[in-house]
């Protein structure tokens, strides 16, 4: 049996990007730099790789030796939950057992979208439980083309017949009315919901009961300090601090990837913006619209001088 990291998933858990070189090959230095950042940010923990981190685009060997870098930079100070999802059920039993082997907290597991019955998740996740005995299983609940977007009573099923199945990341919309509904017919061995889609609707998912969010990292600070609040029973600071980061969040919404990449360089934790996947890139408008909101949100975010540290043994910090 696995002895997984007895820490449990809650609080902020951001996504960590994949950082690429101009020539599209994966830049370990700069993750490692961004590993820094979340752990100076004060995250409870970090995700990787997943939906953010152009997972699709990764190769196997890619995954592998990437999750092993992020886990190695880690080094125990806060839990990793390690990304396994493929089409290929026996590419994600190899990467849950490569994770569980290397030190993750959890594996994340999107219901896959090919699987269109509740018997068929139900085989899927018991296969998955049966290799990594032991090891605490997310279901990741992504709206398609990407998952299976799987109704919660849906949900609910295969949690009861699946009990290593611990948590589950609902991304299919509505979320927070979904958390509720699964949060209502769960079993006991549930610890709990955590909300993702870029923590755009973290306020709602806290007051349904999340335990936690996974969004993309540009702000993590920004969501740490929300949480905080929130643990401390301040609704109005958090709501407060969520509506400081709205106007990014509108633009991570359309821009994905490129908005987070954008704001990374921007404040020198990579070298370059470079990505895999196909989607939407800032013009010069947009990226002026970045600027201004992240002038605007200055006195939320960590001082230059701070993220600079990020690279102190590594690397000189980008201009």
């Amino acid at each position: 049996m696995t002895i997984a990291d007895p820490r449990p998933i809650t609080g902020v858990f951001p996504v960590l990007p994949t950082p690429f070189a101009a020539d599209k090959q994966p830049d370990r230095v700069a993750l490692r730099v961004l590993v820094r950042y979340l752990l100076l940010s004060g995250v409870d923990g970090m995700t990787f790789p997943g939906v953010a981190s152009e997972v699709s685009e990764l190769t196997q060997d890619e995954r592998l030796s990437l999750t092993q870098l992020v886990l190695s930079e880690v080094a125990g100070r806060v839990p990793v939950v390690a990304g396994v999802s493929s089409d290929n059920a026996g590419v994600t039993m190899a990467l849950a057992k490569a994770a569980a082997d290397a030190g993750a907290a959890a594996l994340m597991v999107a219901a896959p979208a090919a699987l269109t019955t509740v018997a068929a998740q139900v085989a899927h996740f018991s296969a998955l439980a049966a290799a990594v005995p032991g090891m605490p299983i997310m279901l990741q609940n992504v709206p398609p083309p990407v998952g299976a977007g799987l109704a919660p009573e849906a949900v609910a099923e295969i949690l009861q017949a699946v009990p290593q199945i611990r948590y589950v990341k609902e991304e299919a919309l509505p979320s927070g009315q979904r958390l509720s509904v699964i949060r209502q017919l769960a079993p006991a061995s549930l610890v709990g919901v955590l909300g993702g889609a870029g923590g755009r609707y973290i306020t709602d998912e806290l007051r349904r009961g999340a335990i936690g969010t996974m969004p993309a990292i540009e702000l993590a600070e920004v969501h740490v300090a929300l949480f905080k609040a929130h643990r401390a029973g301040d609704a109005v600071r958090a709501r407060q601090l969520f509506t400081r980061m709205l106007p990014i969040l509108n633009i991570q919404a359309v821009f994905r990837w490129a908005l987070t990449k954008y704001v990374l360089h921007r404040r020198s934790l990579i070298a370059n913006s470079a990505q895999r996947i196909a989607g939407p890139r800032l013009d010069a408008f947009d990226q002026q619209d970045v600027d201004a909101f992240l002038h605007d949100m200055s006195d939320v975010l960590l001082p230059q001088a701070m993220l600079d540290q990020c690279h102190v043994g590594i690397l000189p910090a980008s201009t």
